[in-house]
Order: C-alpha cells, then structure tokens, then sequence
C-alpha cells in the first residue's frame, strides 16, 4: 500500500513549540486572514425576502460532484444575497474549527506569512495518521463558488463543509490541506485574537515526523527545540539559503531517533546549538565555528 503523502504547516516559535507540546489549534473561518472564507455567492429571486439561513453540516463528509444547486451564472430575474452568504459563515465560526495544511514544504511566500519570515518553522505530519482523517483539499477557482438558495434550504442530508473550501486561484501556490473538526470536540482556551476564541485538540506525537527551522531563527530558539526533540524520533533541520537559485538546504541538527541512541549532526551551520556545553560536544562545537573555513560564510547572517 502506498504510503499517505506528508502534509506541512508553516509556524512561528511560538506555535511550533505548542505543536511539540501535543496541542494544535483549529480556527473558525473569520479568523482567517482571507474574508472570503466559506462565503459563496447565494443567489435568490429578486422578490425573494431576505432571511436567516439555518441548516445541518458535515464536518468529515467529502465534496459531492456536482454539489447541489450549483450555478455557473445568475439567472434572469435572480441575485446574490450578501446577508444569507454572510449567515452560512456567521453559522459556521460558532460551530466549527479548521486546521490548515500545506502539501509543499519549500513555499518562499508561506515562509514568509506564517514563519515569521523565515525565523519560523515547518513542521512535517504524517498525512495517514488518523488525527487527519477526513482532509480536504482546497479547490482553487477563478470565481466564487455560486449556490442557489435552495441548496440550503431544508437540505434532504447535512452539507458537506468541504463544499465551501474555495479560494481564490491567487491562492493556489499554498495547495492547502484542510482538516475540519466541530467545536465541540475541540478545547476552549479562551479569548484569542480578534475577538475569536482559541480552540484545539490534543495531537499525538506520532503525528510528527519532522521539523525544519528557518534561516533566521535565533540561536537561543534553535537550541529549546532540540532540546524539546532531542530524546523523539522527530527529524530536525534547519534551513539555509542554497548558493544556487532561490531554494534552501536542509542541514540536518538530529536524525529520526532519540539522541541518547544517535548523537546529533554537526557542521559549521549547525555547531551554535551545541557550542555553549562544557562537553566533548560542545568542544567541538566551537572548535567547528572556529575553524572551518565555511563558518563565517554560513552563519553571515541575510
């Protein structure tokens, strides 16, 4: 059987260290930094009243082909109703949270919005791992997905949230992966950003097979993830800008074991996180930085 192909998400220290420590968050669809989330264009008869919409979803149900009162146009004597696309969305942030994932891990603009501009992380997760049962993968469209009101008006089944997965094709560099869980399984931590509450879910360990810091992570952060992976079989990198072309490479810190079975991997770029220990380790961390002829170059800060 193949193996599930690996998902990635993109973090600053801060969310990577909440990660490791088993809990992982899943938001409602207006705290996203996209207001055309889960908000598709309702269209009505032009004499029809306006009114709340009300109806049953389905956070695990995938898309049906062709989803139910699909439109590729307004019909004559119809619009779209802003006030009822804005009342699927109100519905949906009091009743459901998303995580979002990536199906790429060496994305330049996601480093850069959601890794804290390279001082960040990317962690990788095993995509078959049950904690993702039900993923989603975003349709990327270059129009707003168009319903009739009918589709949701005493629907004969629950609605598919995947249906509303739909972004602007600008978007479609991220290839995002959605996992969707109902609030009510997840835990409330209380207030959180922009008035919405923070919500998570325990994540197992095994979830994680990788993680990968960025070119601008400090050495002190360098340092308390290693120490926060050091004893997993969690593989940990750190990025550094190639000397070709716009990519980076991965110089390995610490290989899918514990280190108390493997020791860590030394170079010139990796040596800081070692270099503070009065240990043979450290030792040669520091003889490293000293004198291998690419530790200037390497740790040059950019």
């Amino acid at each position: 059987m193949t193996a599930a192909a690996p998902l990635y998400k993109y973090v600053d220290i801060a969310g990577l260290k909440r990660i490791l420590a088993g809990s992982i968050r899943f938001t409602q669809p207006s705290a996203f930094n996209d207001p055309f989330e889960l908000l598709p264009e309702v269209v009505v008869p032009n004499d029809a009243t306006e009114r709340q919409l009300s109806f049953p979803f389905d956070v695990l149900a995938q898309r049906r082909h062709p989803p139910p009162g699909a439109l590729d146009a307004v019909p004559d004597g119809c619009q779209a109703s802003d006030t009822m696309s804005r009342d699927i969305v109100q519905q949906l942030n009091g009743l459901i949270g998303i995580l979002c994932l990536s199906r790429v891990d060496d994305s330049l603009l996601m480093w850069s919005h959601y890794a804290d501009q390279y001082a960040g992380a990317v962690v990788e997760f095993d995509g078959g791992h049950e904690f993702f049962s039900g993923q989603v993968d975003v349709e990327y469209r270059p129009m707003r997905p168009m319903r009739d009101v009918s589709a949701y008006v005493s629907p004969p089944e629950p609605i598919p949230v995947a249906e509303l997965c739909a972004k602007s094709e600008q978007w479609k560099y991220e290839r995002e992966v959605r996992v969707i869980r109902s609030l009510a399984d997840c835990e409330d931590r209380g207030p959180g950003p922009r008035g919405f509450r923070v919500y998570t879910q325990h994540l197992p360990q095994a979830c994680i097979k990788s993680v990968t810091l960025g070119e601008r992570t400090p050495v002190p952060e360098q340092r308390a993830i290693y120490d926060a992976v050091k004893e997993t079989r969690i593989t940990l990198a750190l990025a550094a800008i190639d000397h070709r072309g716009y990519a980076f490479r991965r110089e390995l810190i610490k290989l899918a074991a514990p280190a108390s079975e493997v020791g860590p991997c030394l170079s010139p770029r990796t040596a800081h996180i070692f270099s503070h220990r009065t240990t043979p380790l450290g030792e040669i961390a520091r003889h490293l930085i000293a004198n291998h002829p690419m530790s200037k170059t390497v740790n040059k800060p950019v």
